[in-house]
């Protein structure tokens, strides 16, 4: 569980990184992403991972390209165990 916990902090992190970068509050950018305003609360506070529909509406309400809200989130398989996120 600690691993959803790094990845929803560091697109926590990214998405209040962006959201800042142009200027805008949590509730212009939920009014321009067509989502609540408390869920980009719950999404910046790593309370809650957005689905892929939110992460599109909240990448274009900032004109950035979806994987920069991604970044240093990865997934790595192994072939000897499962697979794990990484989060740099």
């Amino acid at each position: 569980m600690a691993a959803a916990l790094d990845i929803s902090e560091r697109f926590a992190a990214n998405l209040a990184r962006e959201r800042e970068a142009v200027g805008l509050s949590q509730e212009e950018l939920a009014g321009r992403a067509d989502i609540h305003r408390t869920q980009v609360s719950l999404i910046e506070g790593g309370k809650r991972m957005p689905r892929l529909d939110t992460l599109v509406k909240l990448a274009g309400a900032l004109d950035v390209p979806p994987a920069r809200l991604l970044d240093g989130i990865s997934w790595e398989p192994t072939v000897t165990k499962v697979g794990h996120f990484r989060v740099e």
